[in-house]
């Protein structure tokens, strides 16, 4: 748990299976490391073999790892020779806030490394020589260089995905890029205002790109390594889709609480809607920081916010401050030491531009919704803006991050690291938490957690159901029988109780219904 004062202790061991003898690597250098032993990527040719065995980064006389102190602030990248069974660090990467890192790439098994880092505030690519000495920086600029697509060693040059490098597009729209060694030669290879979705073959000849956008039908095509198109290979199918009524959502741009930042989301709207009536506006939130809530291409993942917005409601998703590693350091870590209040600020902000700007949203009914990190954000909304949010819908929240994991909560909110006089570490964790607030609820509240979460204890949600009752609040309350973090075969029958609880408080609608779901029996009598 986040802030105790026992941690797991981790050790690396080299097993020989034709001796039958192991030993461990000595690698410690920080009180409650984690350490991370590298797999080698997969090759694009096995992708379909029933088992792909995972192979150490290396060779067959080394293999390379990392190892993090534990407020992460701190990562090492080395190097074990497995004949002496040392650990030498070669790459040492240090910020004030948490350290993130990418896996190595190789040049002719270790001769070179190509190292990912935020070193300079933007993830980019940095070339080193096998001892871990900079020989140069590969990528450079206000944009984030995101993962290696492949490494052609003889002609030196580096093939990756990075996103916000092209001007006027949404920052989240991935793209491939090749460049050089030497840092000369960038080249965009997938063009076109679309997020993409990339692979290449192991001979580093031709790039598959799949690609789309919220409101545009996913494509995909084969292009040479060198940018050229070569064929289109497939355009998915929507008729019958569009034909039942479907209309694709709206992408739009906003600013953020400080007036500066741009805010990105998406507007999900009834199907048969009418600009000239006022909509209820739910915003289904994500707060990150590991991602966001907001869908960037055309997936089946957008049906919780189509779905939801069929009862009669304008649904938003929308990014914020803090929200996302894949625009700038500064972006990503905005809640560090903050982590229940840094997004709610922009959520509320973006709701009120947008009503500003269409006429058909109600600024007077908002709802918000979230699962997860999300159930989290929304009773904390709920309790931090409870004159602005009306109703909110929070699943399986982590309210108390004190009993949540320390993986999550202490590298997003932060750890102190205390040395004392006699050289003794202790680490102090502190973390604001729902249940605190909890006497600030003015609107309606619906509670759910499945009954054996493994992911999110159940605590999480008693122990605000138990500050709500100490503070004399109704609310109401879903507990799941023998469902874990994702509702597994109940996950459709909350749905409806969630439409049902946005209808009835949000919307005004108060119609009396029966005791059966009617829209789960008839889908099921539709199935037989």
């Amino acid at each position: 748990m986040p802030g105790e004062k026992e941690a797991p202790v981790e050790h690396l061991m080299v097993f020989d299976w034709a001796t039958k003898t192991g030993k461990e690597i000595v690698t410690g250098m920080y009180k409650d490391q984690t350490v991370n032993a590298w797999s080698r990527p997969l090759k694009a040719n096995t992708r379909d073999d029933e088992y792909r065995p995972a192979i150490w980064l290396g060779t067959n006389d080394k293999f390379y790892f990392s190892r993090t102190s534990r407020d992460l602030k701190r990562i090492d990248i080395g190097v074990v020779d497995v004949a002496s069974g040392t650990a030498k660090a070669l790459i040492q990467e240090k910020l004030n806030t948490y350290v993130e890192i990418r896996r190595l790439g190789l040049v002719n098994d270790g001769k070179e490394l190509i190292q990912w880092s935020e070193d300079d505030g933007w993830g980019h690519f940095y070339l080193y020589d096998e001892n871990g000495k900079l020989k140069n920086q590969i990528t450079s600029g206000a944009w984030h260089a995101e993962d290696i697509l492949g490494i052609d060693e003889k002609n030196r040059v580096l093939y990756f995905s990075a996103n916000g490098r092209e001007v006027g597009e949404n920052p989240y729209y991935l793209h491939a890029y090749r460049v050089n060694f030497d840092g000369s030669g960038l080249k965009l290879l997938t063009p076109g205002d679309y997020d993409w979705n990339m692979s290449m073959d192991d001979e580093k000849k031709f790039i598959v790109g799949n690609f789309s956008r919220v409101n545009t039908t996913p494509k995909s095509a084969l292009y040479a390594a060198d940018g050229r198109k070569i064929l289109d290979l497939e355009t998915a199918d929507l008729s019958s889709l569009l034909a039942a009524g479907y209309k694709f959502p709206e992408i739009f741009k906003a600013k953020a609480d400080d007036g500066i930042t741009d805010i990105y989301g998406v507007m999900y709207k009834p199907f048969d809607f009418d600009s000239t009536k006022k909509y209820p506006i739910v915003e289904y939130v994500y707060p990150g920081p590991q991602t966001e809530a907001m869908n960037t291409s055309f997936s089946r993942g957008m049906d919780r916010t189509d779905r939801l917005a069929q009862i009669g409601m304008v649904v938003i998703t929308l990014g914020n401050r803090g929200g996302h590693p894949s625009r700038s350091k500064w972006y990503h870590n905005y809640g560090y030491g903050n982590l229940r209040d840094y997004g709610l600020a922009d959520k509320k902000t973006v709701a009120e531009q947008l009503a500003n700007r269409y006429s058909y949203l109600d600024i007077n009914k908002v709802g918000i919704h979230g699962h997860s990190g999300g159930g989290f954000m929304s009773t904390a909304a709920m309790l931090v803006y409870p004159d602005f949010f009306k109703v909110a819908v929070s699943s399986a929240g982590n309210h108390d991050n004190a009993i949540y994991n320390r993986w999550w909560s202490e590298k997003h909110h932060g750890v102190k690291e205390i040395i004392s006089e006699k050289g003794d570490t202790s680490f102090q964790y502190n973390i604001e938490k729902n249940p605190d607030i909890a006497k600030n609820l003015k609107g309606r509240l619906l509670l759910s957690h499945g009954e054996i979460d493994n992911n999110v204890h159940p605590a999480n949600t008693m122990r605000v159901v138990n500050a709500l009752i100490k503070a004399n609040k109704r609310f109401d309350m879903i507990l799941l029988p023998t469902q874990r973090h994702g509702f597994g075969d109940m996950t459709e029958y909350f749905f409806w109780r969630q439409a049902e609880y946005f209808a009835r408080y949000l919307i005004g609608d108060t119609t009396e219904r029966p005791v059966d779901v009617e829209e789960i029996n008839k889908d099921i009598e539709k199935k037989k």
